[in-house]
């Protein structure tokens, strides 16, 4: 901890001295000598430091400005690791990241070899629960605190809820639980309005407007410190505290919570650090499940994420000063789906754009201030709008249902039984499909080609590039069942989007090179990186034959399968894994009809992949050009 002479010249110098009181913060115990004016000075660092750093390296912003002074108080009055701190929608962890020892490796984050974006317990014993997607966090901190009771040990237990995680049916199954088992489970939800884009649902609106009113908080207070003034103010300010308990359905949504077991506290006003500070020491004491309601500003502290937190949810790098993003990436992927999106729903006025939160992130947003009745964003709850869109579907309409891969993994037996069971035509768009980047593990696409190739009923497409991205989603349109369409995270080909739509035959590749060494048989963005690989081999005398072949179910049998006869050699290339991905199904069509080949799949392996930049990660796994082309000259011995 800090010394008194140490506090001593901090304070004297912490005008002068940039990161005066940051520099000395390496792990929680640091904290606890600090006086709360230390800790509102330390919190302005903390904002700084971050804002320089996801500058440089990208990152999410404007969630973990929210809960600078949120997480200061938790680690001021907590005692991790051996209090677990779990928290949801891992991206709010930059600041429990810089005060858990971690401060110097900051810099790393998201790069190749550094630190990751979200808590990881192989990189940090304070990290007690690995968390990217949300909703997760209340179950799993109530099973840490049954744990802890079977085992008879002591210690608390903290779910950290925020960022819209209560728009998600796990986590309220979660709370159901926990109040029946009354557990020592303290949950602090931080409601910030916010999810991704502004939180969607019933229950977020009840909050942010009934719970939040400043007419309430300032009565509250002022009636507070009135009562503090007069003689015998403790037992006057006791009894109005049980008086406000009474009235609390009124104003807030303790009744709500209460019903489910918990004792509900709060709003507390999250950028108050003495409030903070002494809602958390009396929370500690209790042995009881415990609802903490903090009232958190997204992008608090960095106007530009303040004004724009949607934008500043997760950003690349960009000027501090402007808050504009540094380099520009042109069309992407994400882009060129948006706006043929809305090309198609100008022809056709029965489709329909579902999403989970993420309108900004899937491009839906254009459609959004386009079509807004026939526009509906659920909340963090995929499972749900897959089955609104296929109840959709029953009407009559056309649902597209545009949800990252990585997030639709959540819905997958509703994918199964509401859609392709009942052979609904839902239109399935999978952006940051195979590597994602920076990141990594908990959002790279890497299994929807395979969890999604083996269901009856559905048609699976990867599209090369934009213009094919554009013909694939009008193609889609045209069919009367499910149809998935899966594209990468990232800038597109730059062939630009075509002027007019065409209907493409449902399983039907196109050769783009002709050769009769080794056949090349690529899926999505791997097909260009195909298409060089073989320029690369024809200077070394290797002639390849490079297939698109644009649909993962069905394959184009007849194109494989004289593609085999003609090259006898054969390498499958995709961004997804390799187990039960496009060349399992190549390998499996192969073997039932009996060919003779020599083979090899290229794809993702059997292990997760790490954070860093995309080609980064695809150079290591051998999806660039010249992995490819390596694979080609190791096939042919």
């Amino acid at each position: 901890m800090l010394d008194a002479e140490g506090l001593g010249r901090l304070r004297a110098g912490e005008g002068q001295i940039k990161e005066g009181i940051l520099s000395k913060i390496n792990f929680p115990s640091d904290l606890k000598d600090l006086r709360l004016e230390d800790l509102e000075l330390l919190a302005q660092e903390v904002r700084d430091y971050i804002v320089r750093i996801v500058s440089q390296t990208g990152g999410h912003l404007a969630p973990s400005l929210g809960v600078v002074e949120l997480t200061i108080a938790l680690l001021y009055v907590f005692d991790p690791p051996k209090d677990k701190i779990v928290w949801d929608v891992g991206h709010q962890s930059y600041v429990y990241k810089i005060l858990t020892g971690r401060r110097r490796e900051f810099s790393t984050l998201r790069q190749r070899g550094g630190i990751s974006g979200f808590p990881k317990p192989s990189e940090s014993e304070y990290d007690s629960f690995g968390t990217g997607h949300a909703c997760t966090a209340i179950s799993a901190a109530l099973g840490m605190a049954v744990g802890r009771d079977l085992k008879r040990e002591n210690f608390k237990v903290v779910a950290v809820v925020g960022d819209g995680s209560l728009t998600g049916g796990l986590s309220w199954e979660g709370l159901n639980h926990a109040g029946d088992e009354e557990r020592d489970l303290v949950v602090v939800l931080n409601d910030n309005e916010f999810s991704i884009s502004p939180t969607s649902g019933a229950l977020s609106h009840y909050l942010s407007r009934r719970l939040a009113d400043p007419m309430y908080l300032k009565l509250r207070e002022e009636v507070k410190r009135h009562l503090e003034s007069k003689p015998g103010g403790d037992a006057l300010l006791s009894l109005f505290k049980r008086a406000e308990e009474s009235f609390k359905s009124f104003f807030t949504p303790g009744v709500l919570f209460e019903e489910l077991g918990f004792r509900y506290v709060g709003p507390v006003r999250g950028h108050k650090l003495k409030e903070l500070v002494s809602t958390f020491k009396q929370v500690k004491r209790a042995k009881e499940p415990i609802l903490v309601h903090v009232l958190t500003k997204k992008g608090k502290g960095y106007p530009p994420a303040e004004k724009d937190p949607r934008r500043f949810h997760g950003v690349g790098p960009f000027n501090i000063k402007t808050g504009k993003p540094k380099r520009q990436e042109g069309l992407t992927y994400t882009k060129a789906f948006s706006e043929t999106a809305v090309r198609l729903a100008e022809r056709n006025e029965k489709i329909v754009a579902i999403t989970a939160a993420m309108p900004d992130g899937t491009g839906l947003s254009l459609f959004a201030d386009r079509f807004p009745d026939r526009f509906f964003d659920v909340g963090i709850a995929e499972q749900h709008a897959v089955v609104f869109a296929a109840g959709l579907a029953t009407q009559g309409l056309r649902p597209l249902c545009a949800i990252y891969s990585t997030f639709l993994q959540r819905a997958y037996d509703q994918i199964v039984h509401d859609v392709a069971l009942q052979e609904l035509p839902v239109v399935f768009a999978l952006d940051r499909a195979g590597i994602v980047g920076e990141d990594g593990p908990t959002h790279h696409g890497s299994f929807d080609l395979s969890y999604l190739r083996h269901i009856p009923n559905m048609v699976v497409a990867a599209p090369k590039d934009e213009a094919e991205l554009a013909h694939l989603l009008y193609t889609a349109f045209q069919q009367n069942r499910p149809f998935a369409l899966r594209y990468p995270k990232g800038k597109a080909e730059g062939v630009g989007l075509p002027e007019e739509f065409r209907e493409m035959e449902i399983g039907k590749g196109e050769i783009l090179r002709e050769g009769n060494d080794v056949a090349i048989l690529a899926v999505g963005n791997m097909v260009y990186r195909s298409l060089e690989a073989a320029r690369q081999l024809e200077r070394q005398g290797v002639s390849c034959l490079v297939i698109n072949a644009r649909f993962v179910k069905p394959l184009d049998e007849e194109l494989i399968l004289d593609a085999v006869s003609t090259c006898r050699r054969v390498i499958t290339v995709e961004e997804n894994a390799v187990a039960g991905g496009f060349g399992s199904g190549v390998w499996e069509l192969l073997v039932s009809k009996g060919a003779s080949f020599k083979g090899r799949a290229m794809g993702i392996p059997d292990s997760f992949v790490s954070h860093g930049k995309a080609d980064e990660l695809r150079k290591e796994l051998g999806l660039s050009p010249e992995g490819i082309a390596q694979a080609v000259l190791d096939l042919l011995g």
